[in-house]
């Protein structure tokens, strides 16, 4: 049996804000930045293979499944599962307060 594999993309407003949270670490420490970029991105990029591997998303209203969330470093980052890809929809530090959607 062949593994079907989802395309990673992300939202816009997504990658300037995890942009933004790697530029704000690393003026306190570049080597901690650098972990905190390359721990989200390698778990974001198993994605690809295993999108069902976290939870569904409680903070979506009516979430049908393929709204999915963990937590990175202290990073909550929100995807949708699509038939081909997988969207990155939201990075956002856990001090802050969700946002419904």
């Amino acid at each position: 049996m062949v593994k079907k594999s989802h395309i990673i993309a992300w939202d816009e407003d997504a990658r300037l804000y995890f942009k933004a949270a790697i530029k704000y670490i690393k003026k306190e420490s570049h080597t901690g930045a650098e972990k905190v970029r390359i721990e989200i991105l390698n778990t974001i990029s198993s994605l690809s293979e295993s999108p069902l591997i976290f939870e569904e998303d409680r903070f979506k209203l009516n979430n049908d499944g393929t709204y999915r969330a963990f937590t990175v470093y202290h990073y909550r980052i929100t995807y949708k599962i699509n038939k081909r890809d997988i969207l990155i929809l939201r990075i956002r530090h856990t001090s802050q307060e969700p946002l419904e959607y």
